[in-house]
């Protein structure tokens, strides 16, 4: 006998909903999900049921939820979508730290969980240090008693980032330029990397390369640089080192079922609320400021950046 499912619906006032790398390359219709246009853009934020067409549903209104599938289109007021594609949340955590939890924070947690049995006193090294997945991977690593050297780029005002980024709890903070030319490994001050996080590739992916120790790995997850990754066959054949890739859609597709989607939810929320994990600096710009908003996002210059959200409150 075939099962009955029942499509229950509920409407979701959006609150917020920030701008990430992944909507801007939806948008050039370069990124790998290729929505059918016309679409509603936005993959994470957070809003409140105001609504539900059975009134035994799951979730109840009031109740504070999170996509749970992927491109939702949360820039938008409201949505009308099945109860199952939502993810209920704490509500005593910070509405803008909820909008921004799970992308960001849920990438750096699944790679630094996921490839490497790290240990207290392990290294990671990553570029792109300063991106919100960065401070996540510093945040976390600071927890746990994790060593990290975060690569940023060269800038106006490169001292005042560094000691943004060491007060948040990065160990060692070096540009481009100060990788190649480092002494923190070989003087042994700290262990060789077991795993590297690499989101530019190209020659700064390269340069990470060289400071792996024997057996670590190399986690990619985006490509700012627009440049393949480039990798020695001395690092593969001497060193044993293994490349992966990770993708955080791929991984809630593969996890929609098992329970790991949940528990992954609850992890981020209790790191919030011990203050581990902490929201990146963001501006608010009200949906009816959109074009402000998405010319700040895809503007490359600044200090550490800050990441868009757009509000829908009244």
């Amino acid at each position: 006998m075939l099962g009955v499912y029942i499509l229950v619906l509920v409407v979701v006032h959006m609150l917020y909903s920030p701008i990430n790398p992944a909507d801007i390359n939806t948008i050039q219709g370069v990124y790998a999900v290729k929505p059918q246009i016309p679409f509603v853009c936005g993959n994470e934020g957070i809003g409140r049921v105001v609504e539900s067409c059975k009134s035994d549903s799951k979730l109840k209104k009031g109740d504070l939820v999170v996509p749970r599938k992927n491109a939702l289109g949360t820039w938008r007021d409201y949505v009308v979508a099945s109860e199952d594609d939502w993810l209920k949340v704490p509500s005593d955590l910070s509405p803008v730290t909820l909008a921004t939890l799970m992308v960001n924070p849920g990438t750096a947690y699944r790679m630094l969980t996921d490839f490497v049995d790290l240990k207290p006193g392990s290294v990671v090294i990553q570029n792109g240090g300063n991106s919100a997945v960065g401070q996540s991977v510093i945040q976390l690593c600071k927890h746990w008693g994790v060593k990290t050297v975060s690569i940023v780029r060269n800038r106006e005002g490169i001292k005042e980032l560094k000691k943004i980024l060491q007060e948040m709890g990065a160990d060692h903070v070096l540009t481009d330029e100060e990788l190649k030319s480092t002494e923190v490994f070989k003087s042994k001050e700290i262990p060789a990397p077991s795993l590297a996080l690499n989101c530019v590739g190209g020659r700064n992916a390269l340069e990470l390369i060289k400071t792996m120790g024997e057996n670590s790995t190399m986690v990619t997850y985006g490509g700012m640089s627009k440049q393949p990754l480039t990798v020695p066959t001395a690092a593969l054949i001497f060193k044993d080192i293994t490349l992966k890739g990770f993708w955080m859609t791929r991984w809630n597709w593969l996890h929609d079922k098992d329970g790991q989607r949940e528990h992954l939810v609850n992890e981020l929320c209790s790191l919030a609320k011990q203050g581990v994990l902490q929201s990146p600096p963001h501006t608010l710009v009200h949906i009816d400021s959109w074009i402000t908003a998405i010319e700040g996002a895809t503007d490359s210059r600044g200090l550490v950046g800050t990441k868009y959200i757009l509000s829908f409150e009244a």
